[in-house]
This record gives structure tokens, C-alpha cells and sequence, in this order.
């Protein structure tokens, strides 16, 4: 998928941080974005903001909801003719201790950041099948493969995601649709944190969303099912 112009993608939590960054950086390529998030003004919004770069729509969806899932594929569908790239950023974090933590924090990190990942990703196979094929980017973290306490939820959403991507890559590959997990360490954004104070040596969303674009600009033969996106100098500890 070397040419981006008139591509449709959907970016799931797309109206800020990294999937703003992504969304942005997908319509500055000459793809159409739909903008996706919780909340229908902040969708609105955000879609407003990036008319100048190029063609953009949004569109309130909660992953955590199959009936809403599928009918932001509908809507695309109907607004773009099709989906020819999916980008499932949408993420949740509750970081706090395994015995102090409630049923309902449980469900809102895995059913968000792994449960609604399925939901988009069959959506999306199904929609991308009628195109002839597409990319599916899983927006993960290095705390799937590297847990820390007090994020005992997050770390198995993402461990659970990368090996999801796995298996999905292997499913779907000879229908020409490809499937990567990108694995970024700490991101300046306010996930987790709102209002916290920003640090110049973590990853920018940007930097996620370059590694978004070179993945769909490799050449068909290639494949870059994992990829790993460190900070190149975080602080020194000792």
C-alpha cells in the first residue's frame, strides 16, 4: 500500500494524543480519515481541524460497544465508499493495585484495549476483503512485554493484544491484508495523567505516527509485523 491518495482509514481514539498524531499524519499522505472517539463534539471538532489537510469525517464510536463498532464501519462505509486501512488506538489505562482495583476498572481497560480491537479488527477484515485487501495497525505498548506493578490490567490488555496481532497477521495475509503491532515505550501525552508535566526525551505522537506510515509505504513483499519504538536517550538511572 505504497500510494496513501483517496485511501480510507479509520483511526479509533483519534481525537488527541497519538491517534491525533496518526489521523493527521494519514491525511497529510492524501488518505481519507475518519476521526473516532467517545464523544461526538470532540470528533466533530478534531474532523474541522484537519479539513485543511485534506478529507476528514468524524465520528462518536465507543470500542467497548460491538453495535457501535459496526456502525462506525457502516457510516465509512456509506460516507467513503469502503476501509482500506483500520488503526486501532483507541486505549485505556487504570493503574493502581490488583487488590485495590474494582470489577468495573477490570473490564473498561480489557474491553477497551483488547475486546474493542477485535470488534474493529472483524469489522474491518470483512470491509477490506471487498477492497482487495488492507492494513490492520494495532497500537500497542512495551508494557507487553514488560510489566511494572500497579498496571496489572494494562500490561495483560497489551500482552493479550500482541498476541492477538500475532495470530490475526497469520489469519489474514494471503487475503493481502497486513498486520502490525507498534510497541511504543513512553509517549508525551497526558494518557494515564491529564495535566501532568510534559518531558522533551519521551517518544512524540508523531513519532508513532511515522512509524504507522512506514509501515503502509513498504513494499507488498514486506512485513513488519512487530515494531519496537523506544525513547533513544531516557534518563540514566544510578
Amino acid at each position: 500500500m505504497q500510494d496513501l491518495k483517496n485511501k480510507v482509514a479509520i483511526v479509533t481514539g483519534s481525537t488527541k494524543g497519538i491517534g491525533q498524531a496518526i489521523a493527521h499524519s494519514l491525511l497529510k499522505a492524501g488518505a481519507k480519515v475518519v476521526v473516532s472517539g467517545r464523544r461526538e463534539a470532540d470528533c466533530a471538532r478534531v474532523a474541522k481541524e484537519f479539513s485543511a489537510s485534506g478529507e476528514a469525517f468524524g465520528i462518536a464510536c465507543d470500542v467497548r460497544s460491538r453495535e457501535e463498532v459496526d456502525a462506525l464501519f457502516a457510516a465509512t462505509e456509506k460516507k467513503f465508499g469502503g476501509v482500506d486501512i483500520l488503526v486501532n488506538n483507541a486505549g485505556l489505562g487504570e493503574f493502581k493495585s490488583v487488590a485495590d482495583m474494582t470489577d468495573e476498572e477490570w473490564s473498561n481497560v480489557i474491553d477497551t484495549n483488547l475486546t474493542g480491537v477485535f470488534y474493529a479488527s472483524r469489522a474491518g477484515i470483512h470491509a477490506m476483503r471487498k477492497r482487495g485487501g488492507g492494513a490492520i495497525l494495532n497500537i500497542g505498548s512495551l508494557a507487553g512485554k514488560q510489566a511494572f506493578p500497579k498496571a496489572a490490567a494494562y500490561c495483560a490488555s497489551k500482552y493479550g493484544l500482541l498476541g492477538f496481532s500475532d495470530a490475526l497477521m497469520q489469519e489474514v495475509r494471503y487475503d493481502h491484508i497486513r498486520v502490525c503491532c507498534i510497541m511504543p515505550g513512553s509517549v508525551d501525552t497526558d494518557f494515564g495523567a491529564p495535566g501532568k508535566e510534559r518531558q522533551a526525551w519521551k517518544l512524540q505522537g508523531e513519532d508513532v505516527a511515522e512509524a504507522v506510515l512506514m509501515v503502509l509505504n513498504q513494499d507488498p513483499r514486506a512485513l513488519a509485523s512487530r515494531i519496537e519504538l523506544r525513547p533513544s536517550e531516557p534518563p540514566q538511572k544510578g
